[in-house]
């Protein structure tokens, strides 16, 4: 089911996904329309649209929530102020909503959830044979994106495994926010490849879907943030790597270890988790050079193949978000996803990708109906 509305300040976009038996899920996006309020209004607006959303379905509980603002140096801390105390996961993260506002809000939200904070800056979600931990806004002291991407990484691993899990065996989504990516990315690259080769995570097993993307936090000396997810209760049988060799070449071949896709299978539905996905071919090289719509035409065709391969498709997508590396090339981005995405939850916002030729990225998260009856339901 989907739904969107607008208010005079607000708008929301809602999907779910429900069974007749077992947990219903939603993801909302919900934005300023007011472009002349100061952030304190957007801000308030927003969350007071969330709220009401939040009442007309009692049944669901919040169990994720990320900020996009456009200058975390001066809004960072009334956000953390608005969710002080939350009990739910909650991401924030400076990447401009190119719309021309302030601030918007993706929230995830379930039914049967019970949520706690966890020591350290976990947060779980736990319901029926599952417990879902999540990982926000994560931060560590080196003086390099290597030296930081690399604390980040062992740090939640150590985390994890308190609570019986490995980055190997339940991690299923990471995302890499990086300051000034083009002179750190590579850093966060060397750190999660020497990472990985210790956990039990190499071409020859699999790596874990990602999304490594131009963001900020207000902290001088930070340049890398870092949010992930974890499903406790799953078992290797569950989780299938998508590979579309036709269209996109698997990412060691360039020195990168993430995967293009991951989806998990439940008793009663499949979650399909898509990476950051750019213009790019089964070779490596980008398609498209220098224009955007022929980027996003391919990187829309690249999600849908990566989408085919757990057989899913574009209309059961939940939320996307669209990184654009150029605020210019907004206008003619979002007239053409206006009809490419018709019906799923989105927001477009100006974040670098990693590689400099690349203009455009999208990720995006899809359910289906497709379950096992070998597992518990969701």
């Amino acid at each position: 089911m989907t739904e969107k509305t607008t208010a005079s300040t607000t708008y929301i976009q809602v999907r779910s996904f429900r069974t007749e038996k077992g947990t219903e899920e939603a993801f909302a996006v919900i934005g300023a329309t007011d472009r002349r309020m100061p952030f304190s209004q957007q801000l308030d607006a927003i969350w007071r649209r969330c709220q009401e959303y939040r009442q007309s379905v009692p049944s669901l509980c919040p169990v994720f929530e990320r900020w996009f603002l456009s200058d975390s140096s001066q809004q960072q801390s009334a956000v953390e102020e608005l969710r002080k105390g939350a009990e739910n996961a909650v991401s924030i993260i400076e990447q401009p909503p190119l719309d021309g506002t302030k601030a918007a809000l993706l929230v995830y939200l379930q039914s049967d959830t019970t949520t706690s904070v966890l020591k350290e800056g976990l947060f779980s979600a736990s319901h029926g044979s599952y417990r879902h931990i999540w990982a926000c806004s994560r931060k560590a002291d080196g003086k390099s994106s290597r030296e930081q991407a690399k604390e980040l990484l062992l740090s939640y691993g150590e985390q994890i495994s308190e609570h019986g899990n490995t980055l190997s065996d339940n991690c299923i989504r990471t995302w890499f926010f990086v300051n000034d990516i083009d002179n750190n990315y590579h850093g966060v690259v060397t750190a999660r490849n020497d990472v990985f080769s210790t956990q039990g995570l190499t071409r020859d097993t699999h790596f874990i879907a990602s999304t490594g993307i131009g963001g900020r936090c207000a902290e001088r000396g930070c340049s890398v943030m870092f949010d992930a997810y974890a499903v406790n209760g799953i078992v290797p049988e569950q989780i299938q790597y998508l590979q579309a060799p036709d269209y996109l070449n698997p990412t060691y071949e360039y020195g990168v270890s993430f995967e293009r896709g991951t989806a998990v299978t439940y008793g009663d539905r499949k979650h399909v988790f898509i990476s950051g996905t750019a213009s790019i071919d089964n070779c490596g090289n980008i398609v498209h050079t220098g224009d955007v719509i022929g980027q996003t035409e391919r990187m829309l065709q690249n999600v849908q193949a990566l989408l085919r391969t757990a057989k899913a498709q574009m209309k059961d997508v939940m939320h996307a978000i669209v990184y654009l590396r150029d605020i210019a090339d907004y206008q003619v981005v979002s007239e053409l996803l206006e009809n490419r995405l018709q019906g799923i939850p989105y927001v477009i916002t100006y974040a670098p990708v990693c590689r400099p030729g690349w203009l455009i990225e999208m990720e995006c998260m899809a359910i289906t109906a497709s379950g096992d009856s070998r597992f518990p339901a969701l």
